[in-house]
């Protein structure tokens, strides 16, 4: 056997029968753009569904689904202020633009109205302006536990659930 037939014998074996290169390890195919970009928004919405069980507000009833800076948030929550809080939650997560809230109530209430903080609020300026009185500023913060954890830590764009008038 000469050096040629053992090359031939060689790039036969390593071909195969049929002439197709056999893949090896190294030769594995990085993954495209768009791959990167799903896999990237599955590790995102995985993240996001997380931080919504360390708040104690997620259930194997929410689903998330990350779209670059999207969020779309479906399933069933019992009430109104825990949908409210899961929307809260997710939008103020750093990367999230836009918040599709498909989820559905169980047990449908009033409404919050949503408030974005300003440079220079404070939860009782914020109670003065919805309720006319800023002793009321714990209601508010009971509004957005658990995200918030002080009633004295809240920062511009942050956005806040102010609970109906009514209700509290």
């Amino acid at each position: 056997m000469g050096i040629f037939d053992f090359i031939k014998d060689a790039g036969a074996k390593i071909l195969g029968d049929d002439d197709e290169p056999q893949e090896t390890a190294a030769q594995t195919v990085a993954p495209s753009p768009a791959e990167m970009r799903q896999r990237l928004n599955e590790r995102r919405s995985i993240a996001i569904a997380r931080r919504l069980n360390e708040l104690e507000l997620g259930s194997d009833e929410i689903k998330v689904e990350v779209d670059d800076d999207g969020v779309c948030i479906s399933g069933c929550v019992p009430d109104e202020e825990t949908r409210e809080k899961v929307v809260l939650a997710a939008g103020n997560i750093a990367g999230v633009a836009t918040v599709d809230d498909q989820l559905e109530v169980e047990q449908p209430a009033l409404k919050a109205s949503f408030y974005s903080v300003k440079p220079g609020d404070t939860l009782s300026v914020i109670a003065k302006t919805f309720y006319g009185d800023a002793s009321r500023y714990p209601v508010i913060f009971e509004a957005n536990r658990p995200m918030l954890s002080d009633p004295n830590r809240i920062f511009p764009g942050q956005v806040l659930r102010i609970p109906p008038p009514e209700v509290t």
